[in-house]
This record gives C-alpha cells, structure tokens and sequence, in this order.
C-alpha cells in the first residue's frame, strides 16, 4: 500500500499511466467494451465503476491542455446529441478533480472504435452502464 493514492489504482495500472507520455490517450472502458481486441496494454479493473477510475486517474494524471477535446465519450447510436447519465457523471468529475476541466466531446461510435485502437492502453471497469467509456488525452506536469 501507498499513501495518497486511490486503492482504484492498481500496480499495472500506476505503471500504464507513468508510462504514458504527453499526449499519449488511455480509455476507461465499461464492461462491454472490446477491450482486448482494441490494444495489446489491458488493465481490468472488473467490479469498479468506470466513473470511480475516472476520478482515481484524475486524481495523478493531468488532462491535455494543448488540444481542444481532452475527454472524448462514444456517440449515442441513432442519437448523437444524446448524453447518457454516465456521461454527465463523467463530465461533473473532470470539473471537479481535473487540473485542466474541459468539456467532453463526442465521437461516432466507430470512430471512437478507431481512437482506443490507437491508444496508448485501455482499462477495462465493470461499468456497467451503457456508454460508459471515455477517452482522455495525458497532459504535461507543470515544474
């Protein structure tokens, strides 16, 4: 155990997030995200909330202040204007617990497909909750 940092963040997934470099993405996944088929770098997290992650990876990791859409979240499926409660949620933690609050985008489901095929790795939760995937972008740490 370490003190101050969220139980949420297991060893691999510590590693995965000082790992990553500026402007690399990670995906926190609900449980029925393809995870395994979109990245070779899984960390499971089966049993905790997608929007619990969020706040623990916030919590150490800075979002992307150099580019517009930090956070991205799938697009609902015949509804793209839609926003799912757990996307509200998302968006009320990046307020509250990013150093770099940004709104979230929304990208077509494939297209979201695409972008987590090209992350740097996805977490998968067991978020249950449909849409409840998000995409963020590492920031840089501030001396």
């Amino acid at each position: 155990m370490l003190r101050g940092l969220d139980p949420i963040l297991s060893p691999d997934l510590l590693y995965l997030l000082a790992a990553m470099g500026h402007g690399d993405d990670i995906v926190i996944a609900d449980a029925n995200f393809p995870a395994e088929s979109s990245s070779e770098r899984v960390v499971r997290l089966d049993g905790i909330d997608a929007t619990d992650t969020l706040r623990a990876v916030l919590s150490i990791m800075p979002l992307d202040s150099f580019v517009d859409d930090p956070a991205r979240t799938m697009q609902v499926v015949g509804d793209a204007a839609a926003v799912p409660p757990v996307v509200k949620e998302f968006q009320q933690i990046i307020d509250t617990v990013a150093d770099h609050a940004a709104p979230i985008a929304s990208v077509e489901r494939f297209a979201f497909y695409d972008v987590a095929k090209k992350a740097f790795a996805v977490v998968q939760t067991g978020e249950r909750r449909l849409y409840g995937n998000i995409i963020l972008k590492k920031g840089v740490v501030a001396p």
